[in-house]
Protein backbone atom coordinates (compact mmCIF):
# COMPACT_ATOMS: atom_id res chain seq x y z
CA UNK A 1 0.00 0.00 0.00
CA UNK A 2 1.40 3.46 -0.75
CA UNK A 3 1.35 5.77 1.82
CA UNK A 4 0.82 9.61 1.05
CA UNK A 5 4.33 10.46 2.41
CA UNK A 6 5.54 8.38 -0.30
CA UNK A 7 3.86 10.21 -3.16
CA UNK A 8 5.77 12.64 -3.88
CA UNK A 9 8.10 11.59 -6.43
CA UNK A 10 4.87 10.00 -8.27
CA UNK A 11 3.12 13.65 -8.16
CA UNK A 12 6.27 15.23 -9.71
CA UNK A 13 6.30 12.49 -12.62
CA UNK A 14 2.66 12.76 -13.29
CA UNK A 15 2.27 16.63 -13.14
CA UNK A 16 0.71 18.94 -15.77
CA UNK A 17 2.13 21.46 -17.46
CA UNK A 18 1.58 24.54 -15.35
CA UNK A 19 0.15 26.47 -18.49
CA UNK A 20 -2.54 23.27 -18.80
CA UNK A 21 -3.24 24.08 -14.79
CA UNK A 22 -3.78 27.44 -14.88
CA UNK A 23 -6.47 26.74 -17.81
CA UNK A 24 -8.86 23.99 -15.48
CA UNK A 25 -7.81 26.35 -12.44
CA UNK A 26 -9.38 29.86 -14.44
CA UNK A 27 -12.23 27.76 -15.81
CA UNK A 28 -12.85 26.41 -12.22
CA UNK A 29 -13.37 30.14 -11.19
CA UNK A 30 -14.95 30.98 -14.71
CA UNK A 31 -18.05 28.62 -13.75
CA UNK A 32 -18.16 28.94 -10.11
CA UNK A 33 -21.16 31.59 -10.07
CA UNK A 34 -23.23 29.29 -12.97
CA UNK A 35 -22.46 25.96 -11.10
CA UNK A 36 -24.18 27.40 -7.75
CA UNK A 37 -26.89 28.22 -9.75
CA UNK A 38 -27.16 25.26 -11.64
CA UNK A 39 -26.83 23.75 -7.90
CA UNK A 40 -29.44 25.63 -6.17
CA UNK A 41 -31.97 24.62 -9.41
CA UNK A 42 -31.78 21.39 -8.32
CA UNK A 43 -31.80 21.40 -5.21
CA UNK A 44 -35.16 23.68 -5.20
CA UNK A 45 -36.69 21.19 -7.66
CA UNK A 46 -35.76 17.50 -6.10
CA UNK A 47 -37.14 14.00 -7.77
CA UNK A 48 -36.90 10.77 -6.73
CA UNK A 49 -35.78 7.51 -7.94
CA UNK A 50 -36.41 6.68 -11.98
CA UNK A 51 -38.96 10.40 -11.77
CA UNK A 52 -36.07 12.61 -12.55
CA UNK A 53 -37.55 13.67 -15.46
CA UNK A 54 -37.36 17.95 -15.03
CA UNK A 55 -33.36 17.05 -13.74
CA UNK A 56 -33.05 15.16 -17.23
CA UNK A 57 -34.20 17.88 -19.56
CA UNK A 58 -31.80 20.71 -17.67
CA UNK A 59 -29.05 18.33 -18.45
CA UNK A 60 -29.41 18.19 -21.86
CA UNK A 61 -30.44 21.70 -22.10
CA UNK A 62 -26.54 22.45 -20.82
CA UNK A 63 -24.95 19.22 -22.25
CA UNK A 64 -25.92 20.56 -25.72
CA UNK A 65 -25.22 24.03 -24.98
CA UNK A 66 -21.71 23.00 -24.07
CA UNK A 67 -21.44 20.93 -27.46
CA UNK A 68 -21.79 17.62 -25.75
CA UNK A 69 -23.50 14.55 -27.60
CA UNK A 70 -26.28 13.10 -26.32
CA UNK A 71 -26.41 9.33 -26.17
CA UNK A 72 -29.28 7.41 -26.45
CA UNK A 73 -29.24 4.15 -24.63
CA UNK A 74 -32.93 3.75 -24.28
CA UNK A 75 -33.40 5.29 -20.37
CA UNK A 76 -36.22 7.25 -19.74
CA UNK A 77 -34.44 9.55 -16.70
CA UNK A 78 -30.52 9.84 -16.58
CA UNK A 79 -28.32 11.68 -19.42
CA UNK A 80 -25.20 10.19 -21.27
CA UNK A 81 -23.20 13.06 -22.68
CA UNK A 82 -19.89 11.88 -24.83
CA UNK A 83 -17.22 14.39 -26.06
CA UNK A 84 -15.19 13.17 -28.53
CA UNK A 85 -11.87 14.95 -28.08
CA UNK A 86 -9.14 15.95 -30.92
CA UNK A 87 -7.49 13.01 -31.05
CA UNK A 88 -8.37 8.85 -30.87
CA UNK A 89 -7.52 7.29 -27.11
CA UNK A 90 -8.70 5.95 -24.32
CA UNK A 91 -12.39 6.60 -22.94
CA UNK A 92 -12.80 8.05 -19.43
CA UNK A 93 -16.05 7.76 -17.66
CA UNK A 94 -17.41 10.22 -15.55
CA UNK A 95 -20.56 9.61 -13.21
CA UNK A 96 -22.79 11.47 -10.84
CA UNK A 97 -25.73 10.65 -9.47
CA UNK A 98 -28.97 13.03 -9.70
CA UNK A 99 -32.06 11.57 -7.80
CA UNK A 100 -33.21 12.97 -4.74
CA UNK A 101 -34.93 11.03 -1.18
CA UNK A 102 -38.47 11.34 0.09
CA UNK A 103 -37.66 13.41 3.28
CA UNK A 104 -39.14 17.08 4.25
CA UNK A 105 -36.49 19.83 4.14
CA UNK A 106 -35.86 21.82 7.36
CA UNK A 107 -33.34 24.68 5.83
CA UNK A 108 -34.41 28.08 5.99
CA UNK A 109 -32.62 28.81 2.92
CA UNK A 110 -33.67 30.64 -0.43
CA UNK A 111 -33.26 27.48 -2.93
CA UNK A 112 -35.38 25.52 -0.01
CA UNK A 113 -37.26 22.19 -1.86
CA UNK A 114 -40.12 23.24 -3.58
CA UNK A 115 -41.69 19.60 -3.83
CA UNK A 116 -42.90 18.99 -0.14
CA UNK A 117 -41.68 15.49 1.38
CA UNK A 118 -38.49 15.33 -1.73
CA UNK A 119 -35.15 16.71 -1.17
CA UNK A 120 -31.67 16.52 -1.82
CA UNK A 121 -30.60 15.60 1.89
CA UNK A 122 -27.97 12.95 0.33
CA UNK A 123 -26.05 15.96 -2.22
CA UNK A 124 -26.53 14.32 -5.30
CA UNK A 125 -27.32 17.59 -6.45
CA UNK A 126 -23.94 18.50 -6.13
CA UNK A 127 -22.91 15.20 -7.67
CA UNK A 128 -24.84 16.25 -10.81
CA UNK A 129 -23.08 19.89 -10.99
CA UNK A 130 -20.08 18.85 -10.27
CA UNK A 131 -20.57 16.58 -13.32
CA UNK A 132 -21.67 19.25 -15.13
CA UNK A 133 -18.79 21.53 -14.24
CA UNK A 134 -15.58 19.42 -15.36
CA UNK A 135 -18.21 18.67 -18.73
CA UNK A 136 -18.34 22.79 -19.38
CA UNK A 137 -14.18 22.50 -18.63
CA UNK A 138 -13.79 19.70 -20.53
CA UNK A 139 -15.64 21.24 -23.65
CA UNK A 140 -13.30 24.09 -23.62
CA UNK A 141 -9.69 21.81 -23.52
CA UNK A 142 -11.43 19.66 -26.00
CA UNK A 143 -8.69 20.11 -28.45
CA UNK A 144 -5.91 18.96 -25.84
CA UNK A 145 -8.30 15.46 -25.02
CA UNK A 146 -6.26 12.80 -26.87
CA UNK A 147 -9.66 10.66 -26.39
CA UNK A 148 -13.15 10.73 -25.55
CA UNK A 149 -15.22 11.25 -22.46
CA UNK A 150 -18.20 9.61 -21.35
CA UNK A 151 -20.56 11.86 -18.62
CA UNK A 152 -22.71 9.43 -16.81
CA UNK A 153 -26.01 11.18 -15.12
CA UNK A 154 -27.45 8.44 -13.27
CA UNK A 155 -30.89 7.83 -11.99
CA UNK A 156 -31.96 5.96 -8.47
CA UNK A 157 -28.68 5.71 -6.80
CA UNK A 158 -30.72 5.33 -3.70
CA UNK A 159 -32.81 2.55 -4.55
CA UNK A 160 -29.78 0.69 -5.58
CA UNK A 161 -31.04 0.02 -9.31
CA UNK A 162 -29.61 3.16 -11.02
CA UNK A 163 -26.12 1.48 -12.27
CA UNK A 164 -27.33 -1.84 -13.34
CA UNK A 165 -29.41 -0.51 -15.61
CA UNK A 166 -27.07 1.39 -17.02
CA UNK A 167 -24.08 -1.11 -17.14
CA UNK A 168 -27.46 -3.61 -18.74
CA UNK A 169 -27.77 -0.88 -21.26
CA UNK A 170 -24.31 -0.83 -22.21
CA UNK A 171 -23.39 2.58 -21.10
CA UNK A 172 -19.46 1.46 -20.73
CA UNK A 173 -19.53 0.46 -24.29
CA UNK A 174 -19.29 2.30 -27.52
CA UNK A 175 -16.72 3.59 -26.95
CA UNK A 176 -15.28 1.11 -24.06
CA UNK A 177 -14.71 2.61 -20.81
CA UNK A 178 -11.34 2.30 -19.67
CA UNK A 179 -11.61 3.76 -16.20
CA UNK A 180 -14.39 5.47 -14.20
CA UNK A 181 -14.29 8.79 -11.85
CA UNK A 182 -17.14 9.56 -9.10
CA UNK A 183 -17.34 11.35 -6.13
CA UNK A 184 -19.54 11.66 -3.36
CA UNK A 185 -19.62 14.80 -1.22
CA UNK A 186 -18.93 14.83 2.58
CA UNK A 187 -19.60 16.91 5.33
CA UNK A 188 -17.04 15.44 7.77
CA UNK A 189 -14.41 16.84 5.63
CA UNK A 190 -13.75 20.63 5.77
CA UNK A 191 -14.87 22.33 2.45
CA UNK A 192 -11.41 22.69 0.04
CA UNK A 193 -10.01 19.15 1.33
CA UNK A 194 -10.79 15.57 -0.44
CA UNK A 195 -10.55 12.21 0.62
CA UNK A 196 -8.34 9.86 -1.74
CA UNK A 197 -8.47 6.46 -0.11
CA UNK A 198 -6.47 3.51 -1.28
CA UNK A 199 -8.43 0.29 -0.79
CA UNK A 200 -11.71 0.04 0.53
CA UNK A 201 -13.67 3.37 0.64
CA UNK A 202 -17.56 2.15 0.87
CA UNK A 203 -18.63 -1.46 1.85
CA UNK A 204 -20.45 -4.10 -0.27
CA UNK A 205 -24.14 -3.78 0.55
CA UNK A 206 -26.20 -7.19 0.84
CA UNK A 207 -30.25 -7.97 1.71
CA UNK A 208 -31.12 -11.02 3.38
CA UNK A 209 -35.13 -12.16 4.18
CA UNK A 210 -35.32 -14.71 6.86
CA UNK A 211 -38.75 -16.33 7.13
CA UNK A 212 -39.39 -18.79 10.47
CA UNK A 213 -42.34 -21.18 10.77
CA UNK A 214 -43.46 -22.46 14.01
CA UNK A 215 -47.33 -23.58 15.19
CA UNK A 216 -49.83 -21.10 15.73
CA UNK A 217 -52.21 -20.96 18.60
CA UNK A 218 -53.26 -19.24 21.83
CA UNK A 219 -51.18 -16.61 23.85
CA UNK A 220 -52.66 -17.91 26.82
CA UNK A 221 -51.53 -21.64 26.33
CA UNK A 222 -48.21 -21.28 24.61
CA UNK A 223 -47.04 -24.73 25.23
CA UNK A 224 -49.58 -25.98 22.57
CA UNK A 225 -47.49 -23.76 20.21
CA UNK A 226 -44.32 -23.26 18.37
CA UNK A 227 -44.21 -19.51 18.79
CA UNK A 228 -41.87 -18.37 15.67
CA UNK A 229 -41.52 -14.79 17.71
CA UNK A 230 -39.45 -16.13 20.24
CA UNK A 231 -37.48 -17.57 17.87
CA UNK A 232 -37.14 -15.17 16.10
CA UNK A 233 -35.61 -12.89 18.91
CA UNK A 234 -33.19 -15.61 19.12
CA UNK A 235 -32.26 -15.92 15.42
CA UNK A 236 -31.29 -12.07 15.97
CA UNK A 237 -29.99 -12.02 18.95
CA UNK A 238 -27.51 -15.38 17.65
CA UNK A 239 -26.92 -13.22 14.49
CA UNK A 240 -24.46 -10.37 16.29
CA UNK A 241 -22.71 -13.20 17.11
CA UNK A 242 -21.22 -14.22 13.45
CA UNK A 243 -20.07 -11.15 13.45
CA UNK A 244 -18.37 -11.13 16.57
CA UNK A 245 -17.25 -14.76 16.74
CA UNK A 246 -17.02 -15.94 13.10
CA UNK A 247 -15.81 -13.11 11.11
CA UNK A 248 -11.93 -11.61 11.52
CA UNK A 249 -11.72 -9.28 14.46
CA UNK A 250 -9.42 -7.11 11.99
CA UNK A 251 -12.56 -7.51 9.08
CA UNK A 252 -15.51 -5.25 9.18
CA UNK A 253 -18.68 -6.48 8.83
CA UNK A 254 -21.87 -5.85 9.84
CA UNK A 255 -25.91 -7.66 10.33
CA UNK A 256 -28.45 -5.54 11.23
CA UNK A 257 -32.14 -7.01 10.94
CA UNK A 258 -34.30 -3.99 9.99
CA UNK A 259 -38.17 -4.76 9.45
CA UNK A 260 -40.37 -7.88 12.20
CA UNK A 261 -42.98 -8.29 10.41
CA UNK A 262 -45.93 -11.15 12.29
CA UNK A 263 -49.36 -11.46 14.04
CA UNK A 264 -52.42 -9.89 14.04
CA UNK A 265 -53.68 -9.68 17.13
CA UNK A 266 -52.11 -9.52 21.06
CA UNK A 267 -53.21 -12.60 22.09
CA UNK A 268 -52.41 -15.26 19.14
CA UNK A 269 -49.26 -16.92 18.24
CA UNK A 270 -48.31 -16.31 14.58
CA UNK A 271 -47.60 -19.39 12.62
CA UNK A 272 -44.67 -17.47 11.19
CA UNK A 273 -42.39 -14.41 11.25
CA UNK A 274 -40.74 -12.51 8.40
CA UNK A 275 -37.78 -10.68 8.67
CA UNK A 276 -35.35 -8.37 6.69
CA UNK A 277 -32.04 -6.90 7.02
CA UNK A 278 -28.67 -5.61 5.73
CA UNK A 279 -24.94 -7.07 5.78
CA UNK A 280 -22.08 -5.41 4.88
CA UNK A 281 -18.94 -6.20 4.47
CA UNK A 282 -15.49 -5.28 2.21
CA UNK A 283 -13.39 -8.59 1.91
CA UNK A 284 -14.61 -10.25 -0.92
CA UNK A 285 -13.68 -13.39 0.47
CA UNK A 286 -15.89 -12.57 3.48
CA UNK A 287 -18.33 -11.79 1.26
CA UNK A 288 -18.45 -14.90 -0.09
CA UNK A 289 -18.52 -17.01 3.16
CA UNK A 290 -21.61 -14.67 4.68
CA UNK A 291 -24.37 -16.62 3.36
CA UNK A 292 -23.39 -20.07 4.62
CA UNK A 293 -22.69 -18.06 8.01
CA UNK A 294 -25.75 -16.74 8.38
CA UNK A 295 -27.87 -19.88 7.19
CA UNK A 296 -26.14 -22.03 10.06
CA UNK A 297 -26.93 -19.48 12.65
CA UNK A 298 -30.41 -19.26 11.74
CA UNK A 299 -31.17 -22.43 11.00
CA UNK A 300 -29.95 -23.69 14.14
CA UNK A 301 -31.51 -21.00 16.15
CA UNK A 302 -34.69 -21.60 15.02
CA UNK A 303 -34.45 -25.54 15.69
CA UNK A 304 -33.62 -24.90 19.40
CA UNK A 305 -36.98 -23.60 19.54
CA UNK A 306 -38.78 -26.05 17.55
CA UNK A 307 -39.13 -23.85 14.33
CA UNK A 308 -37.93 -23.80 10.95
CA UNK A 309 -36.23 -20.91 9.31
CA UNK A 310 -35.12 -20.24 5.82
CA UNK A 311 -32.49 -17.49 4.78
CA UNK A 312 -32.83 -15.70 1.11
CA UNK A 313 -29.39 -13.70 0.92
CA UNK A 314 -29.50 -11.09 -2.02
CA UNK A 315 -26.06 -9.88 -3.16
CA UNK A 316 -27.39 -6.03 -4.18
CA UNK A 317 -23.45 -4.12 -4.13
CA UNK A 318 -20.12 -4.96 -4.09
CA UNK A 319 -17.77 -2.66 -1.93
CA UNK A 320 -15.99 0.16 -3.70
CA UNK A 321 -12.87 -0.26 -3.64
CA UNK A 322 -9.90 1.79 -5.39
CA UNK A 323 -7.02 -0.16 -6.55
CA UNK A 324 -3.63 1.01 -6.43
CA UNK A 325 -3.05 2.45 -9.72
CA UNK A 326 -6.47 4.51 -9.79
CA UNK A 327 -5.98 5.70 -6.41
CA UNK A 328 -2.49 7.17 -7.33
CA UNK A 329 -4.20 8.87 -10.15
CA UNK A 330 -6.55 10.27 -7.96
CA UNK A 331 -3.88 11.63 -5.46
CA UNK A 332 -2.01 13.32 -8.29
CA UNK A 333 -5.20 14.47 -9.68
CA UNK A 334 -6.13 16.15 -6.20
CA UNK A 335 -2.69 17.39 -5.75
CA UNK A 336 -2.58 19.54 -8.98
CA UNK A 337 -6.45 21.01 -7.39
CA UNK A 338 -6.20 21.34 -4.48
CA UNK A 339 -2.69 20.64 -3.58
CA UNK A 340 -0.94 18.10 -1.25
CA UNK A 341 -2.45 19.45 2.21
CA UNK A 342 -6.00 18.99 0.42
CA UNK A 343 -5.81 15.47 0.45
CA UNK A 344 -7.57 13.53 3.69
CA UNK A 345 -7.33 10.21 4.45
CA UNK A 346 -10.67 9.18 5.27
CA UNK A 347 -12.32 6.43 6.96
CA UNK A 348 -13.99 3.93 5.24
CA UNK A 349 -17.82 3.86 5.35
CA UNK A 350 -20.24 0.98 5.70
CA UNK A 351 -22.56 2.62 3.71
CA UNK A 352 -22.86 1.19 0.29
CA UNK A 353 -22.60 3.09 -2.95
CA UNK A 354 -23.41 1.67 -6.54
CA UNK A 355 -20.85 3.28 -8.32
CA UNK A 356 -19.11 0.05 -7.55
CA UNK A 357 -21.04 -1.48 -10.11
CA UNK A 358 -18.73 0.32 -12.68
CA UNK A 359 -15.49 -0.28 -10.90
CA UNK A 360 -16.64 -4.45 -12.30
CA UNK A 361 -16.38 -2.90 -15.91
CA UNK A 362 -13.57 -0.71 -15.86
CA UNK A 363 -10.63 0.28 -12.79
CA UNK A 364 -11.69 3.49 -11.49
CA UNK A 365 -11.58 6.08 -8.36
CA UNK A 366 -13.97 7.36 -5.85
CA UNK A 367 -13.58 10.20 -4.45
CA UNK A 368 -15.33 12.03 -1.09
CA UNK A 369 -15.38 15.78 -1.49
CA UNK A 370 -15.28 17.92 1.16
CA UNK A 371 -18.54 20.16 1.84
CA UNK A 372 -18.45 20.69 5.53
CA UNK A 373 -18.15 24.28 7.09
CA UNK A 374 -19.38 25.06 10.47
CA UNK A 375 -19.43 28.45 9.98
CA UNK A 376 -21.69 27.98 7.55
CA UNK A 377 -23.68 25.25 9.79
CA UNK A 378 -22.76 22.91 6.82
CA UNK A 379 -22.55 20.31 9.69
CA UNK A 380 -25.85 17.98 8.92
CA UNK A 381 -24.73 14.02 7.90
CA UNK A 382 -26.59 12.58 4.67
CA UNK A 383 -30.41 12.20 4.87
CA UNK A 384 -30.63 14.56 7.42
CA UNK A 385 -33.56 17.03 6.96
CA UNK A 386 -30.93 20.15 7.35
CA UNK A 387 -28.34 18.71 5.38
CA UNK A 388 -26.82 21.29 3.21
CA UNK A 389 -22.95 22.28 1.51
CA UNK A 390 -20.72 24.62 1.37
CA UNK A 391 -20.61 25.73 -1.99
CA UNK A 392 -17.61 26.58 -2.87
CA UNK A 393 -16.64 23.16 -2.85
CA UNK A 394 -18.82 23.07 -6.79
CA UNK A 395 -15.26 24.24 -8.73
CA UNK A 396 -13.50 22.07 -6.74
CA UNK A 397 -15.61 18.63 -7.58
CA UNK A 398 -15.32 20.11 -10.86
CA UNK A 399 -11.66 20.82 -11.59
CA UNK A 400 -11.39 17.16 -9.59
CA UNK A 401 -13.35 15.30 -12.13
CA UNK A 402 -12.04 17.23 -15.30
CA UNK A 403 -8.13 16.85 -14.45
CA UNK A 404 -8.68 12.88 -13.44
CA UNK A 405 -9.82 12.64 -16.90
CA UNK A 406 -6.54 13.92 -18.58
CA UNK A 407 -5.03 12.17 -15.87
CA UNK A 408 -6.10 8.82 -16.82
CA UNK A 409 -5.75 9.42 -20.43
CA UNK A 410 -2.34 10.14 -20.18
CA UNK A 411 -1.67 6.94 -17.84
CA UNK A 412 -3.29 4.82 -20.86
CA UNK A 413 -1.54 6.16 -23.66
CA UNK A 414 1.95 5.56 -21.79
CA UNK A 415 0.58 2.53 -20.64
CA UNK A 416 -0.26 1.13 -24.51
CA UNK A 417 3.04 2.23 -25.50
CA UNK A 418 5.16 -0.17 -23.06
Amino acid sequence: MIGYSHLEEFIKTNGMEASFMESIRSLMEKYKEELIEIRQDFHMNPELSFKEYRTTEKIKELLVKYNIEIVDIGIETGVIGLLRGKEEGPTIALRGDIDALPIFEENNVPYKSRVEGVMHACGHDVHATSLLGAAMILSELRDEIKGNVKFIFQPAEEVNKGAKLLVEKGVMENPKVDAVFGLHNHPDIPAGKVGVKLGGLMAAVDTIRVQVKGVGGHGAIPNRTIDPIVASSAIIMGLQSVVSRNVNPLEAAVVSIGTINAGIANNVIPEEVRMTGTVRSFSKELRKELPSLLERNIENSAKAYGAEATLEYIFDLPAVINEEEMYKLGVAAVSEICTPEGIVDPIPSMGGEDFSIYMEKAPGCFYWLGVGNQEKECVYQWHNPKFNIDEDALPIGSGILAESVMKAIDYFIAKNKR
